[in-house]
């Protein structure tokens, strides 16, 4: 038998044996291939210790089809596309029936039900279903194109949703949108983003992980910091953490969008008088921020970034970084390309 792990032993009637009896429910990694690539993916079964040993293990047909749902996902992953559980996570989002998201969308009634149980979406009709994942503004675009398909009372209901929705999102979605169209020249990887497209979910749960850490983080340092995090992922892994690309400024490098960024919603950040009654912006960390966006090795990363410059003030990251190889080979303005940055003195 391959390595599987024990989940729990009920008692059953076995259609192997033909007994009742207590049953191993297990569950195991295997390998199938779904449209010519081989994908890994968990799949539950029973084992009857009775049985034969070339034949004791059986299925039933829930179990069968929710092993097929987990390859199908798996396949999903891998290629890249949403999986059935966020399309589920969609339309519960606004509200919706399987039939109500496939009409607002121009599709057959059936085709959000098969995606969600039995069929794999292309790539074309992936892309619709995330324009509207994170945008009102597009489901709201959607339901005005097929209005047609639902009665005035229908239409009505789904339009006030999405515009329930549309008020929740508010100023996050809205500096979202200014934030990565600031990165509209920078939506393939490259030199100049680490290879790594942005992640604005990545960037929110970074700047509370370090403010978590950090006491009195304020804006230049916060910066610094993120630069330093992006190099050293990218030396480690041949890719940066958020997709950002980083400009030479004369207080270090700054990332493009950076006043977009500190207003994102999702960030707690606090305009203050110093003491000379200038404004700062001083960073909290944000309560119950997602860090599952996190790896283990990302955090590491953070946490050598948050150990080095903890006890730093801003001036002293600012006058650290221009010693740098990747400041001092760039021009004002130019941007900082992470080539030049595989050697940093912090971690040498």
């Amino acid at each position: 038998m391959e390595a599987n792990t024990l989940i729990r032993k009920i008692h059953m009637n076995c259609p192997l044996c033909n007994k009742t009896h207590e049953i191993e429910e297990r569950k195991r990694t295997t390998t199938i291939t779904l449209k010519g690539e081989e994908v890994v993916y968990e799949e539950r079964f029973y084992f009857c210790p009775n049985a034969d040993e070339e034949e004791n293990e059986f299925e039933t047909g829930a179990m069968t089809n929710e092993n097929l749902l987990n390859a199908r996902n798996a396949y999903r992953i891998k290629m890249g596309l949403l999986t059935s559980d966020e399309i589920v996570a969609i339309r519960e989002n606004y509200g919706l029936s399987q039939v109500d998201l496939a009409k607002l969308l121009g599709w057959g009634e059936a085709t959000i039900s098969r995606y969600e149980s039995k069929a794999i979406q292309d790539e074309a009709y992936d892309t619709m279903l995330r324009l509207i994942k994170d945008n009102p503004l597009q489901a709201l675009e959607f339901l005005k194109k097929n209005a047609d398909e639902f009665s005035t009372m229908k239409r009505l209901a789904i339009r006030a949703k999405i515009l329930e929705k549309l008020d929740s999102y508010g100023k996050e979605f809205l500096t979202r949108q200014t934030f990565e169209g600031e990165y509209a020249n920078f939506e393939e990887p490259s030199d100049s983003n680490g290879f790594t497209i942005l992640n604005i979910d990545k960037i929110e749960a970074m700047i509370s992980y370090i403010a978590e850490k950090v006491n009195n983080l304020f804006k230049v340092k916060l910066m610094k910091m993120l630069w330093y995090s992006d190099v050293l992922a990218f030396i480690e892994n041949g890719f940066s953490m958020t997709g950002m690309v980083y400009r030479h400024e004369p207080m270090g490098a700054l990332p493009i969008g950076h006043y977009s960024l500190m207003n994102l919603e999702n960030l707690n950040v606090q305009e203050e008088m110093s003491y000379n009654y200038d404004t700062m912006l001083h960073v909290y960390p944000t309560a119950n921020m997602d860090y599952s966006v996190l790896d283990a090795k990302e955090k590491a990363i953070l946490d050598k970034v948050i150990a080095k410059f903890i006890d730093f003030k801003a001036k002293d990251i600012v006058d650290y970084m221009h010693e740098e190889k990747a400041y001092a080979e760039t021009k004002p303005g130019d941007i900082i390309p992470f080539s030049l940055a595989k050697e940093i003195r912090a971690f040498l």
